[in-house]
């Protein structure tokens, strides 16, 4: 595993079942944190790659800090791990959520999936004006240049251009983007939706790109694009 720099933020009871030792080992740069507080200020003037916040360990369940740490650092990762039976925490915008009993393999791999990776290995999905970079988590629409998007966002958007012209269910949505089958409240994914409409549309309040199958789901129509002479001016 390439090395990149990984905030814990773990229980001082994790003692000597720290996850810190495993993540060592395979060559990342760890730094603990035992406080919200302190992961908070850890990093006054660069960001982690990843962060993974051991909620087993802690006395909360770090919801209201992961989320304070997404507003943070937008494009950080986070991975949240939960002891066995406890609730997992929707609201707390993780990207990858564990719940013990996991090895660390498990961990890992998660962990190699949410690290950027060399430039030099950049895996491009291009469909029609839309060029995504996956490792970077940018898109290029129709040459105007590289945006940047958090990671849930490259995921959901991603899934539209690997199925495009596709209806795409809120389940598939749920389970490809937010790795779950709970669908009982989705306004996660209602909230990320409108992020991409004003990503890609011209008029996000009327969307022609990304339509809604009321009851269904959604449907991508890059062709709306190749088919009008749109020259995309006054997009975001």
């Amino acid at each position: 595993m390439r090395q990149a720099h990984v905030l814990l933020i773990e229980g001082r009871r994790a003692g000597e079942n720290s996850l810190a030792l495993s993540l060592r080992k395979v060559g990342l740069q760890v730094t603990v944190c035992h406080t919200s507080t302190a992961a908070l200020h850890v990093f006054p003037n660069d960001a982690p790659n990843l962060i993974i916040y051991d909620a087993a360990t802690m006395r909360s369940n770090g919801a209201r800090t992961c989320r304070r740490l997404c507003r943070k650092w937008e494009t950080v990762p986070i991975i949240h791990c939960r002891l066995n039976g406890e609730a997992e925490p929707t609201d707390a915008e993780a990207d990858v959520y564990l719940e013990q009993p996991y090895t660390s393999r498990k961990l890992l791999n998660r962990i190699r999936a949410l690290l950027p990776v060399d430039p030099q290995r950049e895996e491009i999905v291009r469909v029609g004006p839309f060029t995504l970079y996956r490792h970077k988590r940018s898109i290029n629409i129709a040459g105007q240049g590289e945006q940047r998007l958090t990671p849930k966002l490259a995921h959901l958007i991603e899934a539209f251009l690997r199925h495009p012209a596709e209806v795409l269910d809120r389940r598939t949505l749920m389970a490809t983007v937010w790795k779950t089958d709970y669908i009982g409240d989705t306004r996660t994914l209602d909230v990320h939706i409108r992020w991409v409409r004003e990503l890609i549309e011209t008029d996000p309040a009327a969307p022609q790109l990304l339509t809604t199958v009321r009851g269904v789901g959604y449907v991508f129509n890059p062709q709306v694009l190749l088919t009008t002479s749109d020259s995309r001016t006054g997009m975001p």
